[in-house]
Protein backbone atom coordinates (compact mmCIF):
# COMPACT_ATOMS: atom_id res chain seq x y z
CA UNK A 1 0.00 0.00 0.00
CA UNK A 2 1.52 3.17 -0.87
CA UNK A 3 -0.49 6.99 -1.39
CA UNK A 4 0.47 8.11 -5.12
CA UNK A 5 -2.79 9.79 -6.19
CA UNK A 6 -4.15 12.03 -3.44
CA UNK A 7 -7.78 11.98 -2.38
CA UNK A 8 -9.61 14.49 0.03
CA UNK A 9 -11.75 14.28 2.67
CA UNK A 10 -14.75 15.71 0.68
CA UNK A 11 -14.00 13.47 -2.66
CA UNK A 12 -14.07 10.58 -0.65
CA UNK A 13 -16.97 11.20 1.71
CA UNK A 14 -18.90 11.75 -1.78
CA UNK A 15 -17.34 8.74 -3.14
CA UNK A 16 -18.87 6.36 -0.09
CA UNK A 17 -22.19 8.30 0.35
CA UNK A 18 -22.63 7.47 -3.45
CA UNK A 19 -21.66 3.72 -2.92
CA UNK A 20 -24.53 4.05 0.41
CA UNK A 21 -21.76 3.12 2.70
CA UNK A 22 -23.07 6.05 5.22
CA UNK A 23 -21.04 9.42 5.85
CA UNK A 24 -17.17 9.46 6.21
CA UNK A 25 -15.85 10.25 9.61
CA UNK A 26 -12.03 9.40 8.94
CA UNK A 27 -9.71 9.00 5.72
CA UNK A 28 -6.04 7.54 6.56
CA UNK A 29 -3.45 7.02 3.96
CA UNK A 30 -1.67 3.69 4.34
CA UNK A 31 2.06 3.11 3.52
CA UNK A 32 2.49 -0.39 3.77
CA UNK A 33 2.88 -2.14 0.10
CA UNK A 34 3.98 -0.24 -3.13
CA UNK A 35 1.60 -0.90 -5.52
CA UNK A 36 -1.83 1.07 -5.50
CA UNK A 37 -3.17 3.87 -3.03
CA UNK A 38 -4.93 2.83 -0.34
CA UNK A 39 -6.97 4.48 1.94
CA UNK A 40 -8.81 3.49 5.83
CA UNK A 41 -11.98 4.84 5.92
CA UNK A 42 -14.46 4.94 8.34
CA UNK A 43 -18.22 5.81 8.42
CA UNK A 44 -21.10 5.65 10.87
CA UNK A 45 -21.41 2.30 8.85
CA UNK A 46 -18.14 0.47 9.87
CA UNK A 47 -14.68 0.43 8.75
CA UNK A 48 -13.17 0.04 4.80
CA UNK A 49 -10.10 -0.10 2.65
CA UNK A 50 -10.41 2.52 -0.24
CA UNK A 51 -8.27 1.79 -3.34
CA UNK A 52 -7.48 3.50 -6.20
CA UNK A 53 -5.13 1.46 -8.70
CA UNK A 54 -2.10 2.60 -10.00
CA UNK A 55 -1.11 0.31 -12.48
CA UNK A 56 -4.15 -2.25 -12.91
CA UNK A 57 -7.09 -1.18 -15.45
CA UNK A 58 -10.32 -1.28 -15.66
CA UNK A 59 -10.13 -4.45 -18.04
CA UNK A 60 -7.74 -5.60 -15.38
CA UNK A 61 -9.85 -5.52 -12.55
CA UNK A 62 -12.89 -7.63 -12.86
CA UNK A 63 -10.93 -10.71 -12.37
CA UNK A 64 -9.03 -9.71 -8.55
CA UNK A 65 -12.77 -8.44 -7.28
CA UNK A 66 -14.72 -10.82 -8.89
CA UNK A 67 -12.45 -13.57 -7.35
CA UNK A 68 -12.68 -12.23 -3.97
CA UNK A 69 -16.83 -11.62 -4.51
CA UNK A 70 -16.62 -15.73 -5.53
CA UNK A 71 -14.48 -16.73 -2.32
CA UNK A 72 -16.68 -14.68 0.24
CA UNK A 73 -19.18 -17.04 -1.39
CA UNK A 74 -17.51 -19.86 -0.97
CA UNK A 75 -16.68 -19.31 2.96
CA UNK A 76 -13.56 -18.21 2.51
CA UNK A 77 -12.53 -15.13 4.81
CA UNK A 78 -11.75 -12.30 2.35
CA UNK A 79 -12.90 -8.56 2.20
CA UNK A 80 -16.14 -8.14 0.23
CA UNK A 81 -16.06 -5.62 -2.86
CA UNK A 82 -18.76 -2.80 -2.32
CA UNK A 83 -21.33 -2.74 -5.17
CA UNK A 84 -22.96 0.47 -6.31
CA UNK A 85 -26.71 1.02 -6.96
CA UNK A 86 -26.30 -1.07 -10.48
CA UNK A 87 -24.36 -4.14 -9.24
CA UNK A 88 -20.78 -2.76 -10.39
CA UNK A 89 -18.17 -3.35 -7.95
CA UNK A 90 -15.33 -1.37 -10.10
CA UNK A 91 -15.71 2.34 -9.77
CA UNK A 92 -13.77 5.49 -10.66
CA UNK A 93 -12.47 8.43 -8.46
CA UNK A 94 -9.99 10.69 -9.74
CA UNK A 95 -10.01 9.32 -12.65
CA UNK A 96 -8.77 5.99 -12.01
CA UNK A 97 -9.90 2.53 -11.16
CA UNK A 98 -11.40 2.20 -7.32
CA UNK A 99 -12.68 -0.41 -5.36
CA UNK A 100 -13.94 -0.38 -1.58
CA UNK A 101 -13.61 -3.20 0.43
CA UNK A 102 -14.68 -4.07 4.35
CA UNK A 103 -11.83 -4.15 6.31
CA UNK A 104 -11.06 -7.26 8.07
CA UNK A 105 -11.08 -7.23 12.38
CA UNK A 106 -8.00 -7.78 13.70
CA UNK A 107 -3.95 -7.07 12.65
CA UNK A 108 -1.38 -8.64 11.39
CA UNK A 109 0.93 -11.43 13.38
CA UNK A 110 4.22 -10.28 12.27
CA UNK A 111 6.34 -12.67 14.30
CA UNK A 112 3.81 -15.91 13.77
CA UNK A 113 4.32 -19.19 15.53
CA UNK A 114 3.68 -22.75 14.61
CA UNK A 115 0.21 -22.25 15.05
CA UNK A 116 -0.34 -19.25 13.29
CA UNK A 117 1.70 -20.80 10.40
CA UNK A 118 -0.88 -23.93 10.59
CA UNK A 119 -3.94 -21.52 10.38
CA UNK A 120 -2.34 -19.89 7.12
CA UNK A 121 -1.59 -22.97 5.91
CA UNK A 122 -5.29 -24.80 6.20
CA UNK A 123 -6.85 -21.31 5.14
CA UNK A 124 -4.47 -20.97 1.91
CA UNK A 125 -5.53 -24.98 0.64
CA UNK A 126 -9.67 -23.99 1.26
CA UNK A 127 -8.98 -20.82 -0.67
CA UNK A 128 -7.17 -23.04 -3.82
CA UNK A 129 -9.76 -25.51 -3.86
CA UNK A 130 -12.92 -22.78 -3.80
CA UNK A 131 -11.23 -21.51 -6.73
CA UNK A 132 -11.38 -24.18 -8.81
CA UNK A 133 -14.32 -23.55 -10.25
CA UNK A 134 -13.70 -19.62 -10.76
CA UNK A 135 -14.97 -19.22 -14.13
CA UNK A 136 -12.44 -16.31 -15.60
CA UNK A 137 -9.03 -16.35 -16.19
CA UNK A 138 -5.86 -14.44 -15.91
CA UNK A 139 -2.11 -15.49 -15.55
CA UNK A 140 0.21 -14.71 -12.77
CA UNK A 141 1.05 -11.24 -14.27
CA UNK A 142 4.13 -11.36 -12.20
CA UNK A 143 5.06 -14.65 -13.68
CA UNK A 144 8.08 -16.37 -15.54
CA UNK A 145 7.46 -13.94 -19.02
CA UNK A 146 7.77 -10.94 -16.45
CA UNK A 147 10.70 -12.13 -14.97
CA UNK A 148 12.54 -12.87 -18.33
CA UNK A 149 11.63 -9.48 -18.98
CA UNK A 150 12.80 -7.73 -15.84
CA UNK A 151 15.91 -9.58 -15.14
CA UNK A 152 17.52 -7.36 -18.00
CA UNK A 153 16.69 -3.65 -16.64
CA UNK A 154 17.87 -4.23 -13.30
CA UNK A 155 20.82 -5.96 -14.13
CA UNK A 156 23.11 -3.70 -14.72
CA UNK A 157 22.47 -2.75 -10.89
CA UNK A 158 23.89 -5.50 -9.80
CA UNK A 159 26.97 -6.50 -8.33
CA UNK A 160 29.07 -9.38 -10.18
CA UNK A 161 28.01 -12.04 -8.01
CA UNK A 162 24.44 -10.92 -7.98
CA UNK A 163 24.44 -11.03 -12.09
CA UNK A 164 25.86 -14.41 -11.64
CA UNK A 165 22.83 -15.68 -9.14
CA UNK A 166 20.05 -13.85 -10.84
CA UNK A 167 20.80 -15.41 -14.36
CA UNK A 168 21.58 -18.51 -13.16
CA UNK A 169 18.67 -19.11 -10.98
CA UNK A 170 16.17 -17.35 -14.04
CA UNK A 171 17.97 -19.67 -16.16
CA UNK A 172 16.87 -22.56 -14.09
CA UNK A 173 13.27 -21.93 -13.69
CA UNK A 174 13.19 -21.39 -17.11
CA UNK A 175 14.10 -25.01 -17.63
CA UNK A 176 11.78 -26.40 -14.69
CA UNK A 177 8.63 -24.56 -16.87
CA UNK A 178 9.43 -26.25 -19.82
CA UNK A 179 9.51 -29.66 -18.06
CA UNK A 180 6.49 -31.75 -18.37
CA UNK A 181 6.27 -32.58 -14.85
CA UNK A 182 5.73 -28.73 -14.07
CA UNK A 183 2.99 -28.25 -16.77
CA UNK A 184 1.48 -31.04 -14.97
CA UNK A 185 1.16 -29.38 -11.48
CA UNK A 186 -2.70 -28.34 -10.13
CA UNK A 187 -2.97 -25.36 -10.85
CA UNK A 188 -6.14 -22.11 -10.49
CA UNK A 189 -6.47 -19.12 -8.85
CA UNK A 190 -3.42 -18.29 -6.27
CA UNK A 191 -2.96 -15.58 -4.01
CA UNK A 192 0.23 -15.47 -5.08
CA UNK A 193 1.45 -12.36 -2.55
CA UNK A 194 0.40 -14.02 0.66
CA UNK A 195 2.33 -12.29 3.01
CA UNK A 196 2.46 -11.29 7.15
CA UNK A 197 1.00 -8.48 6.71
CA UNK A 198 -1.58 -9.46 4.15
CA UNK A 199 -3.37 -11.88 7.16
CA UNK A 200 -5.35 -10.74 9.79
CA UNK A 201 -5.53 -12.45 13.39
CA UNK A 202 -7.62 -11.99 16.16
CA UNK A 203 -7.65 -13.40 19.89
CA UNK A 204 -5.63 -16.32 17.66
CA UNK A 205 -7.90 -16.57 14.95
CA UNK A 206 -6.91 -16.12 11.55
CA UNK A 207 -9.94 -13.74 10.21
CA UNK A 208 -9.33 -13.45 6.67
CA UNK A 209 -6.50 -12.80 3.64
CA UNK A 210 -6.40 -9.35 1.59
CA UNK A 211 -4.84 -7.79 -1.19
CA UNK A 212 -5.58 -10.08 -3.55
CA UNK A 213 -4.03 -7.53 -6.24
CA UNK A 214 -1.02 -9.77 -7.47
CA UNK A 215 -3.47 -13.14 -8.17
CA UNK A 216 -3.64 -14.79 -11.54
CA UNK A 217 -3.77 -18.86 -12.49
CA UNK A 218 -0.68 -20.32 -11.43
CA UNK A 219 0.39 -23.77 -10.18
CA UNK A 220 -0.73 -23.84 -6.33
CA UNK A 221 2.82 -24.92 -5.13
CA UNK A 222 4.11 -21.67 -6.39
CA UNK A 223 1.74 -19.92 -3.40
CA UNK A 224 2.84 -22.28 -1.19
CA UNK A 225 6.39 -21.23 -2.02
CA UNK A 226 5.36 -17.61 -1.22
CA UNK A 227 3.83 -17.89 2.21
CA UNK A 228 7.02 -20.56 3.19
CA UNK A 229 9.24 -17.93 2.30
CA UNK A 230 7.71 -15.47 4.53
CA UNK A 231 5.88 -17.16 7.33
CA UNK A 232 8.09 -19.96 7.83
CA UNK A 233 11.53 -17.98 7.76
CA UNK A 234 13.89 -16.41 9.88
CA UNK A 235 13.65 -12.47 8.38
CA UNK A 236 17.14 -12.17 9.50
CA UNK A 237 19.13 -15.06 7.78
CA UNK A 238 16.27 -16.12 5.09
CA UNK A 239 17.03 -19.62 6.08
CA UNK A 240 13.92 -22.08 6.56
CA UNK A 241 12.25 -22.31 10.05
CA UNK A 242 11.28 -25.91 9.84
CA UNK A 243 9.02 -26.25 12.50
CA UNK A 244 6.91 -23.45 11.07
CA UNK A 245 7.27 -25.19 7.61
CA UNK A 246 5.90 -28.80 8.96
CA UNK A 247 3.05 -26.86 10.87
CA UNK A 248 1.97 -24.84 7.82
CA UNK A 249 2.39 -28.35 5.22
CA UNK A 250 0.82 -30.39 7.38
CA UNK A 251 -2.44 -28.08 8.20
CA UNK A 252 -2.35 -27.33 4.11
CA UNK A 253 -2.22 -31.02 2.93
CA UNK A 254 -5.02 -31.69 6.09
CA UNK A 255 -7.11 -30.08 3.42
CA UNK A 256 -5.61 -30.62 -0.45
CA UNK A 257 -2.59 -33.14 0.05
CA UNK A 258 -0.04 -32.78 -2.50
CA UNK A 259 0.80 -34.82 -5.88
CA UNK A 260 3.93 -36.70 -5.75
CA UNK A 261 4.76 -34.16 -8.20
CA UNK A 262 4.41 -31.39 -6.11
CA UNK A 263 6.34 -32.74 -3.34
CA UNK A 264 9.09 -33.17 -6.04
CA UNK A 265 9.21 -29.87 -6.93
CA UNK A 266 8.22 -28.07 -3.49
CA UNK A 267 12.15 -26.77 -3.71
CA UNK A 268 12.17 -25.50 -7.34
CA UNK A 269 9.17 -23.63 -6.75
CA UNK A 270 10.39 -22.18 -3.45
CA UNK A 271 13.30 -20.84 -5.27
CA UNK A 272 11.04 -19.44 -7.98
CA UNK A 273 8.60 -17.75 -5.35
CA UNK A 274 12.27 -16.06 -4.18
CA UNK A 275 13.38 -15.69 -7.41
CA UNK A 276 9.88 -13.35 -8.22
CA UNK A 277 10.03 -10.65 -5.15
CA UNK A 278 13.97 -10.70 -5.54
CA UNK A 279 13.37 -9.35 -9.15
CA UNK A 280 10.56 -7.12 -8.03
CA UNK A 281 11.89 -5.77 -4.94
CA UNK A 282 15.18 -4.87 -7.39
CA UNK A 283 12.76 -3.07 -9.77
CA UNK A 284 10.89 -1.19 -7.34
CA UNK A 285 13.88 -0.09 -5.48
CA UNK A 286 15.75 0.96 -8.38
CA UNK A 287 13.14 2.29 -10.30
CA UNK A 288 10.96 3.57 -7.92
CA UNK A 289 7.39 6.02 -8.97
CA UNK A 290 7.11 8.99 -6.99
CA UNK A 291 4.64 8.49 -3.96
CA UNK A 292 3.44 11.16 -1.40
CA UNK A 293 3.80 7.98 1.07
CA UNK A 294 5.90 4.88 0.45
CA UNK A 295 7.61 2.54 2.49
CA UNK A 296 10.05 0.97 0.36
CA UNK A 297 10.84 -2.99 1.06
CA UNK A 298 14.79 -4.11 1.08
CA UNK A 299 15.21 -6.08 -2.32
CA UNK A 300 18.42 -7.75 -0.60
CA UNK A 301 15.93 -10.02 2.16
CA UNK A 302 15.14 -12.07 -0.64
CA UNK A 303 18.52 -12.15 -2.31
CA UNK A 304 19.13 -13.72 1.67
CA UNK A 305 16.29 -16.15 0.96
CA UNK A 306 16.85 -17.42 -2.38
CA UNK A 307 20.56 -17.85 -1.03
CA UNK A 308 19.60 -19.86 1.92
CA UNK A 309 17.51 -22.18 -0.45
CA UNK A 310 20.21 -23.43 -2.18
CA UNK A 311 22.39 -24.24 0.44
CA UNK A 312 19.72 -26.22 2.52
CA UNK A 313 16.43 -26.89 0.39
CA UNK A 314 13.10 -27.43 2.86
CA UNK A 315 12.44 -31.07 2.36
CA UNK A 316 8.36 -32.65 3.30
Amino acid sequence: MAVYTEVSFDEAAAFLSALNLGQLQSLKGTANGIENTNYFVNTDQGEYVLTLFERLTFEQLPYYLHLMKHLAAHGVAVPDPAPDAKGNIVHRLKGKPAAVVNKLRGHSELAPTAAHCAAVGEALARLHLAGLDYPRKQPNLRGLAWWNETVPVVLPRLEPAQRTLILGELAYQNHVAAASGYRSLPRGPVHADLFRDNVMFEDGQLTGFFDFYFAGCDAFLFDIGVCLNDWCIDLASGAQDTPRANAFMAAYQCVRPLTAQERSLLPALQRAAALRFWISRLWDFHLPREAAVLKAHDPGHFERVLRAQLLQPYQL
